[in-house]
């Protein structure tokens, strides 16, 4: 009977030993952010905003410990709409996701895209960041200024390159300048690239005469002088950078861009959520919001419906403009 005894306590023993291993910070069931095999996908091309943005969301998310393993993979095409074709494609796929913004909402107005942002699940709108309107470092063109007396002059003549669409964030910006600077917006010459990272070896080459871009895409060409930086699009001057905004420069215009995350339709609500919880909690992290800052990216934090009715009013929003521009 003592040797029972001492089996059974032993065995007790053993089972406390080998029980459940001590949940990691970000992984118990009260924040639920673990979602193994998570896919992140980047409708355009390696070093754009979508890429940047995706890519720092993922190892932020890593080095919090909310999630592991995340794999980034870019599908470029059409402005955005051959990935959200894809992702709408994967319906109930609860471990996909896909960086995009207001980029994605003109293309697929522009393009008359299969599909719509209307069919995906809202996630979370992450950033709002201004336009920066930039020059090779040869190029002749010094200040804003300089540069829209000679567009004004000839406008066709002088390429502006966006890394979106026509009806994104860098087709919309440089119309809207334009405008203000008594250009009509059907002159103007606009070249678009699948991403910034495609528009940049333009800019640099010469190839376009100035480039429309998110700050956060060319932080590091401006700050090595390989850009020169004319202006912002937004309200206020980015912090850290020696230019005007189009405002103070004489050209009405207050614009900026954001991004988010949507994911496949037909999700449960256990997987919406999930999903959302992981961007809350990726939000809340001091190394997100670290790379805001460094990106000089505004926290613009929005989930789900509401997420969802802001998509909506983007939409009729970029029908609008289009239609105002004469487009």
């Amino acid at each position: 009977m003592r040797l029972r005894a001492l089996l059974a306590l032993l065995g007790a023993a053993l089972l406390v030993l080998v029980g459940p291993p001590l949940l990691t910070p970000g992984s118990g069931p009260e924040t639920g952010t673990q979602i193994p095999g998570l896919r992140f996908m980047v409708p355009n091309t390696p070093g754009g905003g979508y890429d940047i943005t995706a890519r720092t969301a993922a190892k932020n998310a890593e080095d919090a410990g909310l999630t592991h393993g995340i794999e980034v993979f870019n599908l470029p095409g059409a402005g955005g709409t051959v990935g959200l074709t894809r992702l709408v494609s994967e319906h109930g796929n609860g471990k996909l996701a896909m960086s995009m913004g207001l980029g994605v909402v003109g293309a697929a107005r522009s393009n008359d895209a299969p599909t719509t942002l209307a069919e995906t699940t809202p996630i979370a709108r992450l950033t709002e960041e201004q336009d920066v309107v930039v020059v090779a470092k040869d190029s002749p063109y010094e200040t804003i200024g300089q540069l829209v007396d000679a567009w004004k002059k000839s406008p066709g003549k002088l390429p502006v390159g966006g890394g979106s669409s026509p009806g994104g964030p860098d087709h919309l910006a440089p119309m809207l300048m334009a405008e203000a600077a008594g250009i009509a917006p059907r002159q103007v010459n606009y070249v678009p690239f699948d991403g910034g990272g495609e528009l940049l070896a333009s800019i640099l080459g010469n190839k376009v005469a100035f480039g429309v871009s998110g700050v956060g895409e060319y932080l590091d060409q401006i700050k090595s002088g390989e850009l020169r930086l004319l202006a912002v699009t937004g309200p206020e001057r980015v912090a850290g950078l020696d230019a005007p905004t189009l405002k103070e420069s004489g050209y009405d215009v207050n614009f900026t861009n954001w991004r988010g995350v949507v994911a496949p339709p037909g999700l449960s609500d256990a997987e919406r959520d999930k999903l959302v919880r992981l961007f809350e909690e990726l939000h809340a992290s001091d190394e997100w919001r670290q790379s805001m800052e460094r990106n000089g990216w505004d926290d613009a934090f929005l989930t789900g419906e509401e997420f969802g009715d802001f998509l909506d009013a983007q939409d009729k929003r970029v029908v609008s403009v289009l239609k105002e521009l004469g487009l």
